[in-house]
């Protein structure tokens, strides 16, 4: 039990992260971590997750939902950013719980955070290849349905006959490519997103400015469509359940985290980028989601281009190809900023020795970690070809806000055991801060459907399985005791 909860000591991880081996170029700085974050929270969100809850959960209250998530992230938000300058280095979650709840806390979260943001990576490749196929039928290239939905998913071909899908190609073709990319180099990788994000934000600043003038107030009403006899469609409960999926949509600020041990500044950059990219991300979401709701009849957004949708209502054929492009832009950020998370977790917890070794290899002259880039691109690659975008969404949403949680708590506990350490950013009214984020995020994860609870539970049994059989034997904590 003593080896379970032992705590890595905030000193050794901070030495251990700027050792010749480990050390990584310092080139990122607030403009790059903000676009970062913006570039992971804004994408399927706006151009995929709203069309869906709208039409599935909470009609045009989706409004509702994405206020909720983000009064959650919020509180959270503050947690990150505080444990972000006082353990400026990679991991995330997992470094921030290793230094507080102890070994078998921080490996059950990191398991977890695979499941984020691998799941959240093959979700928005998924949601990629919904514009992209739609873009390639505006310019009359027509691929194959059988390619482009998920395996064993019913599709209509052009003759009118039914067939079964194979995979979903252009999904998985997304994530490799942004592998390859990733892998080399940060500050090139970097460069590329924050040129996207600035396309991004442009179309979806059009999108909200030319929308507005076409919005018919009656698709507005009943605002909050009456509940269907099933919890979580529509309603109250529909707004909760909204705001649970959607919350999947705001998981940048947690893979802007792991930029903080290659950023010039940490403790004045991290702060700016984290809470920066969260309060831009809200006030567009919301603007959004009220635009394409007052566009479009909430039931007809089921598609998996609900923002083209709404673009081909206002009849404007030329701003469709514009949306189309940017949708496509936008979602790539995503992507790359989850693949980039995702990789510096996985080389963290390998340099742990939770993961072996081979893991946390960095390239000799990328500097980057190639092998736990191309693994997870891998793995990603192979989810998005196979998995449905509804039940990776969901699986998304329960794993952040179980990550979540254990930011707050781990802000709590830091501050009763080390309540003299420098912090060069302070959460205030601790512990109060920190409890309203915990509540919040047990109140949305309280929306999410029983068969994503048991999602979670099998892949964390599978993860404690792992771990009683590997990692707690090749533990570098444990070998230096």
């Amino acid at each position: 039990m003593r080896s379970l909860l032992a705590r890595k000591p905030v000193a050794d991880i901070v030495a251990a992260a700027d050792s010749p081996g480990r050390r990584v170029p310092k080139v990122l700085g607030p403009v790059s971590i903000a676009a970062m974050g913006v570039g992971a929270i804004i994408g399927a969100g706006i151009f995929v997750l709203t069309g869906t809850v709208a039409a599935l959960n909470a009609g045009p209250a989706i409004v509702l939902s994405f206020v909720l998530a983000a009064i959650a992230c919020a509180f959270v938000g503050l947690c990150y950013a505080e444990l972000s300058t006082f353990l400026p280095v990679a991991g995330s979650t997992y470094t921030y719980t290793y230094a507080t709840l102890g070994e078998l806390a921080a490996w059950v979260i990191g398991w977890d955070l695979i499941l984020e943001y691998a799941m959240g990576g093959a979700a928005v490749a998924v949601g990629w290849s919904g514009y992209f196929n739609s873009l390639l039928g505006m310019l009359g290239v027509v691929l194959p349905p059988q390619l482009v939905a998920a395996t064993g998913q019913a599709v209509v071909l052009a003759d009118g006959t039914k067939a079964t899908a194979i995979a979903n190609l252009p999904a998985a073709a997304i994530v490799l490519l942004i592998t390859g990319l990733l892998v080399g180099g940060t500050r090139e990788s970097a460069r590329l997103n924050n040129i996207m994000v600035a396309v991004k934000l442009t179309v979806v600043a059009a999108f909200i400015g030319l929308g507005a003038f076409y919005v018919n107030s009656a698709n507005w009403q009943p605002f909050i469509p009456q509940n269907t006899g099933e919890f979580g469609s529509f309603g109250v409960s529909g707004i909760l359940r909204g705001a649970s999926i959607v919350f999947f949509a705001y998981i940048g600020f947690d893979a802007v985290s792991n930029c903080a041990q290659e950023a010039r500044r940490p403790q004045r950059d991290m702060p700016i980028g984290i809470l920066g990219s969260l309060g831009v991300s809200t006030v567009l979401y919301v603007l959004v989601a009220g635009v394409l709701t007052g566009l479009v009849p909430y039931g007809q957004l089921n598609v998996p281009d609900p923002v083209a949708k709404g673009v081909r209502v206002m009849g404007l054929e030329w701003f469709s190809l514009f949306i189309e492009a940017g949708a496509l832009i936008g979602l790539t950020t995503v992507i790359l900023v989850l693949l980039y998370g995702q990789s510096r977790i996985f080389a963290t917890m390998a340099n742990d020795g939770l993961l072996p070794p081979v893991v946390g290899r960095l390239h000799p002259r990328l500097r980057t970690p190639w092998i736990s880039q191309i693994s997870i691109g891998l793995v990603v690659a192979t989810v998005a070809a196979v998995a449905p975008i509804d039940v990776l969404d969901e699986l998304v949403g329960v794993g952040t806000l179980f990550a979540f949680i254990l930011v707050c708590v781990a802000v709590i506990y830091l501050r009763a055991v080390d309540p003299h350490a420098p912090r060069p950013f302070r959460v205030p009214k601790v512990p109060w801060v920190p409890l309203l984020g915990i509540l919040s995020c047990l109140g949305l994860m309280s929306g999410l459907a029983p068969t994503t609870w048991l999602r979670l539970l099998v892949w964390l049994v599978i993860g404690l399985v792992v771990y009683f059989s590997y990692s707690r034997h090749h533990s570098r904590l444990m070998t230096k005791e």
